[in-house]
């Protein structure tokens, strides 16, 4: 299963952005790319491409995916009826990982995936261990009963008051449950992507 390994706090310093989800942010001590021209390559000029480009590899670096499964969501996105920019954004926001770490049983995305591939979960009551599985409106995943004896999840526990699910999302954190409500509406979808830019890309 390909997933991706490069280091996020380069990235982060790479996109002027916090794509680790991190608490401590990479770019409180240096908001520059590394490397010796670092400083000067952040004021540096960028073509229409190179802008496509940065947003694109942005948004893989924010969901963790890899060349392969990108280019796949954006032409299942292209495929589907309406605007193809929400559509991708939707199809990404609908992936289990990501669900996991919208409802806030998860810090970052890369632990959202970390527990997904560990089988933490069932959805509908069926073990579900496929990070990119897209769920739908009604379904319901739940932390698996065994499971919840685990470190993580006793630590979570004293932590639950503080936790906030997205708007499209219900947590029940009595059940250790997640109810998908609806589809992520426009106002729920992330605006630190430039989906627009990376529709360009692919359509070069």
């Amino acid at each position: 299963m390909g997933r991706n390994l490069q280091a996020k706090h380069r990235a982060s310093r790479r996109f002027g952005e916090n794509v680790a989800d991190t608490v401590k942010s990479p770019l409180d001590k240096r908001s520059y790319p590394v490397g010796v021209h670092g400083p000067k390559k952040a004021f540096a000029k960028t073509s229409e491409y190179g802008r496509q480009l940065m947003a694109k590899q942005k948004a893989k670096a924010i969901y963790g995916m890899l060349e392969k499964q990108f280019h796949l969501t954006f032409e299942k996105a292209h495929q589907m009826s309406g605007d193809v920019s929400q559509n991708m954004l939707t199809l990404l926001e609908t992936r289990l990982d990501n669900v996991i770490f919208r409802s806030g049983l998860a810090t970052t995305h890369r632990l959202a995936r970390q527990l997904v591939n560990h089988g933490h979960f069932m959805v509908d009551g069926v073990k579900t261990d496929i990070p990119s599985y897209r769920v739908k409106p009604g379904q319901v995943i739940k932390v698996k009963e065994n499971k919840l004896k685990k470190g993580y999840w006793l630590a979570l526990a004293e932590k639950l008051d503080k936790i906030e699910a997205a708007g499209w999302l219900a947590l029940d954190k009595k059940n250790m449950t997640i109810t998908v409500n609806s589809l992520p509406s426009a106002e729920d979808l992330p605006q630190n992507i430039q989906t627009n830019l990376i529709v360009e890309f692919y359509s070069r």
